[in-house]
């Protein structure tokens, strides 16, 4: 049985938790005293051993972010399971990289799908829980890819673009409310969508960062607890760019 204690426990949704930024995400959050719900295409380790160390705090299940009825779903599952949602962090993303005119239809439909649609279905289905308390927080993973042309990614900027857009329109239209909504735009970071950058580019990204150096994982978990943080209770509608200077 939950108790009251457990019920005034905040409650995350994190998308994409399972590896990468997300699970830095995941592992901080729980480490903070906060009740987690994320999703993955398939488990791994990291769920596995969460799973079992977080009987009561950690839910985890399968779901394909093309599968919008199953985003839509797991919202919904979060929210009866822990009987609230105080935060989403809209996190998961598929980056393809591939010249714009030999991209196939099915292929940008994919991209579109993974990085935009799928946070459109779960922010609704989350907000929808949020405002019963009128309070809540919305955390939209973007690029700055979104920010700067790149070759080879127009489709995953416009997304990533149109991601950005809709953090501005939701934040004018949930903060009556009570809900806040954001927009973290990261840089070059180490993690598995760099993992395959040739050590001569990362030099060349290197070189053109005022900084001199590749952000980490735990530098973007920080700006994104942060913004979901009491410190930033009357930051809304914001585009907050993690990149090193690069795009100054």
């Amino acid at each position: 049985m939950t108790t009251v204690e457990e019920l005034s426990t905040p409650v995350a949704v994190v998308s994409g938790g399972s590896r990468g930024l997300g699970r830095a995400l995941v592992e901080r959050l729980l480490a903070d005293g906060w009740r987690v719900a994320t999703f993955s295409r398939n488990p791994n380790e990291f769920t596995e051993t969460t799973a079992e160390k977080y009987r009561s705090s950690f839910l985890w299940e399968p779901v394909d972010l093309n599968d919008t009825t199953a985003v839509r779903g797991f919202g919904r599952t979060a929210a009866q399971y822990f009987g609230r949602i105080d935060l989403l962090v809209n996190n998961a993303g598929v980056l393809h990289q591939e010249l714009f005119l030999t991209t196939a239809p099915a292929r940008m439909d994919n991209i579109i799908g993974t990085n935009l649609l799928a946070p459109l279905h779960l922010s609704q289905s989350c907000a929808r829980f949020m405002m019963r308390d009128k309070s809540g927080a919305i955390v939209n993973i973007s690029s700055i890819n979104a920010v700067r042309g790149y070759r080879g990614v127009a489709v995953y900027a416009a997304a990533k673009a149109g991601l950005e857009g809709l953090g501005r329109a939701l934040a004018r239209e949930l903060g009556p409310l009570g809900i806040r909504v954001n927009t973290l735009t990261p840089g070059f970071f180490d993690s598995d969508m760099t993992a395959t950058v040739t050590s001569e580019n990362r030099d060349k990204i290197q070189r053109r960062t005022p900084l001199g150096r590749l952000g980490t994982v735990e530098e973007i978990a920080d700006a994104v607890l942060f913004l979901a943080s009491p410190q930033a209770q009357f930051i809304t509608g914001q585009t907050l760019v993690i990149d090193g200077g690069i795009t100054c």
